[in-house]
């Protein structure tokens, strides 16, 4: 509904064959949906009402033989259903709304390098507050406060400064494990502007890097190149995923690489098209995607390089760069 509305705090679109969408709003959000509003009426709903009642009588209203829904909960689909009594068949698909928001027009890609930039400036705090003797949760707020004080929105997701055997996870979350003299850092954050995401990893080393850590994080910099010059239009996501694990696995590290390349991004961090070995997608011009190839060893540690992508008809652009070195 945000990115049809282009603002937030609605709880239903209404959008019939013929004739204006309906917007379905609480009290708490009224005024703002009207003050936004641009070719769609405003409907408010109060907190006693229940609003899929509201919803079936404009389907029969409108005559709506078949009610297309992108995404609803048990308890309303129930509702909703007895409501409409079988004069309309209800079903659920999101992959409608998924196809539009997979490409982004101009508009959109503007809002992403804005993100991007945000997030850059963000890793370059978090390079240089990691040191031992920092606690992980130190160098999140660094970096996140990067960000803020630069206009990007809330975080796009929980901020991860994983160090020592803890960056072996690749979720490893944000605690306060104070990092020590050669300890893995993973830290991986996103900024938003104006609701559209970005996504970044970098990994460091607090101290002096040794000869297996240097080979792993030049392993996985190499497989990150790899997909990053194969993506463009037209190129199967599988071929992207496989550029990157080929890479790992000559280099021996094939079995410590557990996850999918990348996902696309936009008002959520993870949106379909999944960047992985069995999918069939294609890329198209205006997908943004990441490239996030990774190592994780069971008690040792982790290294993850990340990137947020925008994909071109003959070719790609990095919206996040800088700071590809191990030693911050």
């Amino acid at each position: 509904m945000l990115y049809f509305l282009g603002f937030p705090g609605a709880s239903a679109l209404l959008v019939p064959p013929d004739g204006e969408c309906t917007v379905y709003v609480g009290g708490v959000n009224y005024e703002q949906a009207k003050a936004a509003g641009k070719g769609f009426n405003v409907a408010l709903f109060r907190g006693g009402e229940n609003l899929m009642t509201r919803i079936a009588d404009q389907a029969k209203e409108c005559q709506i033989g078949r009610l297309l829904v992108d995404a609803l909960n048990v308890q309303n689909w129930q509702a909703l259903t007895t409501d409409l009594q079988g004069g309309c068949k209800v079903e659920v698909n999101c992959s409608y709304v998924q196809k539009l928001r997979a490409v982004k027009d101009p508009a959109e890609v503007g809002l992403m390098r804005v993100a991007g930039e945000l997030t850059s400036r963000g890793m370059e705090a978090a390079a240089e507050a990691v040191k031992a003797g920092a606690k992980e949760y130190e160098v999140a707020a660094e970096a996140e406060y990067a960000m803020r004080r630069r206009g990007a929105g809330p975080s796009a997701f929980e901020t991860i400064v994983a160090s020592g055997a803890g960056s072996a996870f690749p979720h490893g979350g944000c605690g306060d494990r104070e990092i020590r003299d050669g300890d893995l850092v993973v830290v991986d954050i996103g900024a938003t502007y104006n609701h559209y995401c970005s996504d970044m990893t970098r990994t460091f080393v607090a101290g002096k890097p040794t000869a297996k850590q240097q080979r792993i994080y030049d392993a996985v910099k190499t497989a990150h190149q790899s997909a990053f010059q194969k993506i463009r239009a037209g190129v199967c996501v599988a071929d992207v995923d496989a550029a990157a694990r080929n890479v790992l696995k000559d280099a021996g590290y094939g079995e410590f690489f557990v996850h999918r390349v990348g996902h696309n991004v936009g008002l959520e961090v993870h949106e379909p098209p999944s960047l992985n070995p069995d999918s069939p997608d294609l890329l198209a011009a205006g997908n943004v995607v990441t490239d996030e190839p990774g190592v994780y060893i069971s008690g040792f540690g982790g290294v993850r390089i990340e990137d947020t992508v925008l994909v071109q008809k003959d070719g790609c652009e990095k919206l996040t760069v800088g700071a590809y070195s191990l030693v911050p």
